[in-house]
């Protein structure tokens, strides 16, 4: 239905914006960092990584408890939390606490993904998962198109109040998802079934069919934790969202750095070029989620993008001294990359239902992120030993074709998709 849509999506979607900005505007901060704090490339690779050691530790309990409590209430104190935390990371003075604050904020922030991955089970069919998925992770590219100029803008307020221009960044940029934390108490529900902004028919076709596809789950498919452990589909899974992490990890975190060295340039020119791949990459995610949601096909949907997020890899490192050609080839990787994720997400609740879509759903993230660990450090490590960012970009770029190895030796149940009459009504008005 396009009022449940339009009430959770587009909130959820600023929520995400926030929490990526939140994870990744060090990028920005990076060379200030450096030269503040005495970090090293492999030191700040280090540190950047260390957010998903702390996100790991918490990201299985979070969900857990999501499905307990519900998730209007979980959702809003991860945020509240993790704003808090992302502030006092200001107050960072060496490398040690710059370490700490960052498994710190991943502590905070762990949980608020799968979380609302996990939300989306309760109220979205599955038949249109990959398309509002796909409107829900554009938030991550998007991420990168507007925290550009912010955190550029942020950095130039060096020395007001005594204050250094990364400190700023990290102060202004975590009192959004504050703000947003308490709004959450007002905008999500639970579950359709106490959705009172909602029409009685369109309440009650809502909730009947999700209690529909639970069941339809529940038969012959996981629905225990223990039965979910016990499926190698589960680890396949995290295997591959690992791998696609440390992708997106060592390009996010490494990329308005390696452009930067190309160009020369800083403040908006910098901002301007980090955003194009981004901005392209918005619009493939959309049109492939919708294609994947039509045909019904997931897996060859995930290996494509990988294969062409590898492709753009390479080209980069031939590329490398031609700005221009640099920042399509880069375009051309985040295509694919992020496309992945208009898919990849679809594919679990189609074997996962009750308790284990919630430990599983956080399991495979979990575990996937720690890859958030590996890319930014195995990038900054490279670097330092050969004074060249290609190494790290190759290791990525094979990183990125054992994904779609991996994804398509999937077994996924032969009627994995829903009937058409299982569509949300006015489902084509989605996307608009």
């Amino acid at each position: 239905m396009a009022r449940v849509v339009r009430r959770l999506i587009p909130f959820a979607f600023i929520c995400y914006v926030v929490a990526y900005v939140d994870r990744v505007n060090i990028g920005f901060a990076a060379v200030y960092l450096q030269r503040d704090l005495g970090l090293s490339d492999t030191a700040y690779g280090i540190g950047a990584g260390l957010f998903f050691l702390g996100y790991f530790v918490f990201e299985i309990p979070s969900n857990l408890i999501l499905e307990r409590v519900g998730a209007r209430v979980w959702i809003a104190r991860i945020m509240i939390v993790w704003g808090i935390v992302s502030m006092a990371t200001m107050f960072v003075g060496g490398k040690w606490s710059f370490y700490i604050a960052r498994v710190v904020l991943g502590l905070a922030e762990a949980g608020f993904f799968p979380g609302m991955v996990l939300f989306f089970t309760y109220w979205i069919p599955a038949a249109d998962r990959a398309r509002t998925g796909a409107l829900f992770m554009m938030a991550a590219p998007i991420a990168i198109v507007v925290g550009a100029p912010v955190s550029e803008a942020l950095l130039k307020l060096q020395g007001r109040f005594g204050l250094a221009g990364w400190q700023w960044l990290f102060l202004m940029e975590g009192v959004p998802a504050v703000i947003l934390g308490l709004l959450a108490l007002r905008v999500l529900t639970d579950r359709p079934e106490s959705a009172t902004w909602l029409s009685a028919p369109d309440r009650e076709w809502l909730a009947a069919t999700m209690a529909r596809e639970r069941a339809e789950r529940g038969a012959g498919h996981h629905g225990s934790v223990g039965e979910m452990l016990a499926t190698g589909r589960v680890w396949l899974l995290a295997a591959v969202y690992f791998l696609n992490t440390v992708v997106s990890y060592g390009v996010f975190l490494w990329l308005p750095k390696i452009l930067r060295d190309a160009s020369g340039q800083g403040g908006f020119t910098l901002s301007a070029l980090t955003a194009i791949p981004f901005i392209a990459a918005l619009v493939a995610m959309v049109l492939i989620g919708r294609h994947s949601d039509r045909t019904g096909e997931r897996k060859g949907h995930v290996a494509a993008c990988a294969i062409t997020a590898a492709t753009g890899l390479v080209l980069a490192v031939i590329f490398r001294d031609n700005l221009p050609l640099l920042v399509l080839s880069f375009t051309l990787s985040q295509i694919g990359q992020r496309s992945v994720m208009s898919v990849f997400w679809a594919i679990p609740p189609i074997f996962l239902g009750g308790t284990a879509a919630a430990a599983g759903i956080a399991l495979i993230n979990a575990i996937g992120n720690l890859g958030g660990a590996v890319g930014p450090a195995v990038m900054g490590w490279l670097r330092d030993a050969t004074g060249a960012y290609s190494g790290g970009l190759l290791v990525l770029t094979a990183a990125l074709v054992m994904e779609a190895v991996l994804v398509m030796s999937l077994r996924l149940p032969k009627k994995s998709m829903p009937n058409a009459e299982c569509r949300m009504p006015n489902a084509t008005s989605v996307g608009n």
